[in-house]
This record gives C-alpha cells, structure tokens and sequence, in this order.
C-alpha cells in the first residue's frame, strides 16, 4: 500500500514548507515517494523544494496547467495510490484510513476532512455533488452568493451530509484526494485542456464514476489546507476567464443541448449583470473587455464549440483552443487579449 504524494505548485513559496515537512515526517510509513511539479513559479517556490534531496522535482519552463503537470507526474511514479495534494494543505493523519477506503477494486478514489486556519471544517469545499445545470445557473447568475442557503446550492454544496460518516460521495476536494493508478489509466488520466487550474477535478472524477468506480469520503483521514493560495497572484481578469472558461468546457462534456444552452446563457446574462457592477467597482474598460470574452466563450460554447484557454505554445499534443463538439466546424472567437490573460 505504497503512495506517492503529487503537489502541483504555482508561486508557492511560502506554503510549501510545511507541506513536505508533514509528508517527510508522516509516521504511518505509507508514503514512498514525493513529487513536486511547478508549473514555472517567479517566486522562491523551486529553490525551496530543490533544497530537499529526497523529494523529486519537476520544474516546467511554461505553466503548463495544473491537469498537465498531474498527468506529468503520474508518468514519472510507480506507486499503486497517488495522493494528490495542494502546496497549501499539510497532512495531519489517517493515510491508513484513506488508503483502506480506496483499496476495494470497486473504489477508484477517497477523499478526506479538511480543516482551515480557524480550526474549523471547510464544509461545502471538502466534498461536494457533481454540478448540475442548474448549479451552474445558480454560480453564473449569482444566486449563491445572494442566497447562499438555497436548495440547489446546499445540495450541491453537501451541506447537508454528515462529515463525520464515511460514505459514497461524488467529489472530494482535489487538495486532498487519493485515487488508484490503474483507476487514473482506465479514465485517460486528468483532461488537459482544462486551462490553468479550475474544473480538471472535478471532471476526473466525473469521469471516474460514469466507468463504474466508487468513490469514498473518508473522515478519519484529515488534512489543514489554507485555500486558494495561487489565485492572489493571479489579476482579477484572469480568474474571471479561466473559471468561466473551464466551467464552459465542463458544460459542454458533460451537459445535453439543452443543458449546454441554459448554462451559457446564464453565464452570458452573469458576465453582462458583472460588468455593470464591475464599471462601477474598477475601471470600465476593463470590465468590459473581460466579461466580453465571457460572453464571446459562452456564445461559442453555445454553438457547439468546446472551450479551452491552452495557449497556443502549449496546444501540441495537449489539445486546440476549440474543439469540434457535434459541430462540422470550430469558431476561432477568443482574441489575443484573452489568451494573454494577465494583461487585464
């Protein structure tokens, strides 16, 4: 029952420490190997893990996205169970539990509990139900936000599981998440045009459960995790993009016509409500050229375009900006400033 821990960093400098502190020091004795890749860090992420000899370092000289750099590990391990882990979430025990989830051949992946800074229990990020259509709706629109305690958004959230049963579930968090190898092989491992980071997980193991695996939240394993770490270095139009543009992409996987309809025009009537607030809150140009690409990215996506934002240095083997989905040709809709997204 062997692990090899995977921790993907991004300007992780100053979380990085800790967490291979607690991995070095794990007492269980289950973890035989630890690679870091980083996805070409400007900080001190890459002198920090070289200074350790015993953990293997993987220093991409692009980012080549957080789906891209697992697979990239993957293909330089040989352990049974991966434990996926985020440069921010330090282990605090019960790897034995976690791994006993995931052994069952029935089982492809196991999830733990993970506690933030405050001590308490990240619900409503640790484990949640895969999204629906009208999940996304609700994300798009807004309506969790003005409404956090909504049926729709508390089913989607599992707020209304008990974290302290174990239990089948759909999606743990990806910052704590071990699944099997052979489980990664039979999917076709992480989809890499999921662009930098957002929604690659979750469609993993979406993927995981339509080939038959169960998957497990296991509470006695428990990891502290701080939480969206890499997105302060990322500009604000950068976040909007890339999460917009990945959820498009997961829309148009994962979701009929008429569900692929109804979340783009959601997102389009979201990225049109956001950039009259956002006219007042920052600049108006740059408000409207964000969410203007929103709009263009939910419009292709809408005609059957499926979105992704590799740029194209790195589309080589990975995937195209666009590809055909039902449709007889692609639509070339995203402009150099989208694909240049720290500019905003």
């Amino acid at each position: 029952m062997n692990i090899a821990v995977v921790i993907v960093t991004y300007n992780s400098a100053q979380e990085i420490a800790p967490c291979l502190d607690a991995c070095l020091s794990n007492e269980e004795g289950l973890i035989t190997s630890i690679v870091v890749v980083d996805n070409h860090s400007e900080d001190e992420t890459v002198a920090k893990v070289a200074g350790r000899p015993t953990v293997r370092l993987i220093a991409n000289p692009v980012n080549r996205g957080f789906a891209a750099a697992v697979n990239q590990a993957l293909a330089a391990t040989s352990e049974d169970f991966i434990l996926l882990l985020n440069p921010d979430a330090t282990i605090c025990g019960g790897l034995r539990a976690l791994v006993a989830a995931c052994s069952p051949t029935e089982v492809g992946a196991s999830g733990g509990r993970l506690i933030g800074n405050d001590g308490r229990e990240q619900r409503g990020f640790q484990v949640r139900r895969f999204p629906t259509v009208a999940s996304l709706c609700f994300e798009a629109l807004g309506l969790n936000r003005i409404w956090p305690g909504n049926p729709v958004n508390r089913h989607y959230r599992c707020l209304d599981l008990s974290t302290r049963e174990a239990v089948d579930v759909d999606q743990p968090a990806g910052a704590f998440l071990l699944f099997r190898r052979s489980c990664w092989s039979v999917v076709g491992g992480f989809d890499e045009g999921y662009w930098p980071l957002w929604f690659e997980d979750v469609d993993f193991l979406r993927r995981v459960k339509a080939a038959g695996f169960r998957i497990r939240y296991e509470p006695q394993a428990v990891a502290s995790h701080r939480g969206a770490h890499s997105l302060a270095t990322l500009s604000w139009g950068s976040r909007q993009l890339y999460w917009y543009g990945n959820l498009l992409r997961y829309t148009a996987l994962h979701f009929g016509l008429w569900g692929r309809l109804g979340v783009c025009l959601a997102v389009m009537v979201g990225a049109v409500l956001r950039a009259v607030t956002g006219m007042v809150q920052r600049r108006p140009a740059r408000a409207i050229a964000v969410y203007g690409e929103v709009v263009r990215l939910a419009a292709a996506t809408a005609a059957g375009v499926r979105v992704s934002l590799v740029p194209p240095g790195l589309r080589g083997g990975i995937t195209q900006q666009f590809e055909e989905c039902g449709s007889s040709s692609s639509l070339s809709l995203l402009r150099k400033s989208s694909l240049n997204a720290h500019d905003f």
